[in-house]
């Protein structure tokens, strides 16, 4: 019975009971979740080795509705994601102990079932289910900030949220008809169902040229809709301003789970769905370089966070592009580390904001003489995220770049470095820099809360742990074989301290801290000043709804003229008619029955027609 719950069941129960506890039950209970969820993966786990040596893994089928559906199936590649939720689960609750809004609690441990069970979803139908959950769980993350920003950001955040849902739900039924002759299953007990399976990894892929009923990829309406779902969710250029516009709107707590789940399950999907897809190591080139721009004159550091986030995930977008199993290994590792240096950076800004009410840029400076361990765990976020060596982000950000060269990729394999020292320089140096260091803008608080200091502290150390031991997460990645240098070689031989990689990195940033320090001294560098920065959602918020009602006030007279022009043509007509059908006019004696019915079904017509003008 244990054995066939769904991860991510027990979040959402649990979840939902929070509000009949209080007090310390209700912090226990917050804690205990993630360790039991986590507890019940590694039994599912460990009592199925199949999971690491078949490549179709743990797989449960649950017939609903003539539906084969398959509530968990759990791989080399799900089994990444859900460890990596999990953590980031329990470090959330932990940062998030001392919060005593039940709203908040119940908002964030739903949502975090719900990415969990997106995420060993082994059909498309559940994953939809889970998919649309999340969305309507998480904005309570932006709305329990209670002020009327943040009602709009979260208006706007599920609008969007549910669309890409409602999207995915689309091109689910057209792919389903493209492809129903491939997915007639029959059971043991002989019944005829329909699989809508999305449990096949990449290995299938690449050995099962015949398994178009299982994979993806952009060959019909069905499969665009839903890559346009996936994409929407992971913040592809152009649909990315829900992400700026609603991550630095939610709660100090919310915000740090908001980072950790949303983008990243829409990564997985992205993975399992469509690796190898050529077109995405061109938009994950376009995400890592365009947020640059914006983050660098950004004032406020939660939406320099939220930009940096977008820049990660290009890295990963290029990764599943690439679709070689060092790329694919590249992406899964990229995403476990950035889930843990994103949401340490989020966290130590959160500290900031709860302490001194702002993370403008222009109105901070000198905490670290009254913040100094939020201080040092938010250079640790800095350094990760820059892939210092010893740091998280060098060790998993080195295999994308590594594949990119390996396959050719230059212009691409540049713009990724470009990346790399753009986001050095708005998220290593900038969010430390303008937070804790600057002008001393004369604000002495109070530390962070303890729970929260030992969140910080806990993330902090994987991230070190990470770097310095990088075969501990190389050994749970998908695909324990890759190709380096025509050879193929176990990933866990793989070693990213190779003088090359060192020095090439610490160059990159040694050059870009170089360029911050000259452009700083020079005044070259843009101030941290208090303004509004324009985005492409600009178009659709201002000129779109001015052109919108400008239309239809101009419609409005286009119609009303059209209108009397066609009364004025067809009372002339009336009249000349009446004249040819004598005194009695056109419903007299001498007209037949059928002409009276004609003519009568012609004037309602008519008449039906200029009312609903």
């Amino acid at each position: 019975m244990i054995n066939s719950l769904p991860p991510g069941a027990i979040f959402i129960v649990g979840g939902l009971l929070i509000p009949l506890l209080r007090g310390s039950w209700q912090r226990i209970c917050l804690l205990l979740l993630p360790l039991l969820s986590g507890a019940h993966l590694l039994f599912q786990v460990y009592t199925n080795p199949i999971i690491f040596s078949d490549p179709d893994g743990l797989q449960i089928l649950f017939p609903l509705f003539g539906y084969e559906l398959m509530p968990v199936h759990i791989d080399r590649l799900s089994l990444v994601w859900g460890t990596i939720f999990h953590i980031a689960a329990f470090v959330g609750a932990l940062y998030a102990l001392h919060v005593k809004d039940s709203v908040q609690h119940v908002s964030a441990l739903v949502y975090v079932g719900a990415a969990i069970g997106a995420v060993f979803a082994g059909d498309m139908i559940t994953l939809f289910v889970y998919w649309e959950l999340t969305a309507i769980s998480s904005v309570f993350l932006i709305w329990t900030s209670r002020n009327e920003r943040s009602y709009r950001a979260g208006m706007r955040y599920l609008i969007v949220q549910v669309g890409s849902g409602v999207i995915l739900l689309s091109g689910i039924l057209l792919h389903l008809v493209d492809t129903e002759s491939l997915r007639q299953v029959t059971t043991s007990a002989g019944e005829q169902l329909v699989s809508l399976a999305f449990d096949k990894p990449f290995y299938h892929y690449l050995n099962e040229p015949d398994a178009t009923g299982y994979f993806l990829g952009l060959n019909s309406w069905g499969t665009t809709l839903i890559f346009l779902a996936f994409g929407i969710k992971a913040a592809f250029p152009l649909l990315h301003n829900w992400l700026q516009d609603a991550y630095p709107e939610a709660t100090v707590t919310g915000a740090v789970f908001l980072s950790a789940f949303t983008t990243k399950l829409a990564i997985y999907t992205l993975a399992r769905g469509f690796p190898g897809t050529e077109i995405l190591i061109w938009i994950g080139a376009a995400m890592a370089a365009f947020p640059i721009f914006f983050a660098v004159i950004e004032n406020d550091l939660r939406r320099v966070l939220a930009y940096s986030l977008n820049n990660q995930l290009g890295f990963m977008v290029v990764g599943i592009g690439i679709g070689t199993n060092l790329a694919l290994n590249g992406t899964a590792s990229h995403a476990f580390a950035h889930i843990l240096y994103k949401a340490l950076l989020f966290m130590s800004m959160g500290a900031v904001l709860m302490r001194t009410g702002t993370v403008k840029g222009s109105e901070l400076g000198g905490l670290y003489k009254s913040m100094p361990w939020t201080t040092l765990f938010c250079i640790i976020g800095a350094a990760s995220i820059s892939a210092f060596p010893l740091f998280s982000g060098f060790v998993t950000k080195s295999l994308i770049l590594t594949a990119a060269a390996q396959e050719q990729h230059t212009v691409v394999w540049l713009i990724l470095l470009f990346a790399s020292a753009g986001v050095f320089h708005h998220s290593g140096i900038k969010i430390p820099f303008f937070a804790f260091f600057a002008h001393d803008s004369g604000k002495r608080v109070k530390e962070a809360p303890l729970n929260m200091l030992i969140a910080m502290g806990v993330t902090a150390a994987l991230c070190i742990v990470i770097g310095v031991l990088p075969t501990l997460l190389y050994g749970i990645l998908p695909y324990p074989e890759v190709v380096v240098e025509h050879a193929t070689v176990k990933i866990l031989d793989y070693s990213v301290y190779t003088t090359t990689h060192v020095i090439t990195q610490l160059q990159l940033l040694l050059f870009s801290a170089l360029a911050f320090t000259v452009l700083k001294l020079t005044a070259v560098y843009p101030p941290e000043l208090a303004s509004v920065n324009l985005d492409t959602d600009w178009v659709y918020r201002k000129p779109l709804p001015a052109a919108v009602r400008w239309l239809s006030r101009t419609g409005v007279q286009i119609r009303a003229t059209a209108v009397r022009l066609v009364l004025t043509q067809l009372n002339e007509k009336l009249s000349w008619i009446q004249k040819q059908c004598g005194p009695y006019g056109i419903f007299s004696g001498n007209s037949s029955t059928g002409g009276m019915v004609i003519w009568a079904a012609i004037l309602l017509g008519a008449y039906l027609i200029f009312y609903y003008l």
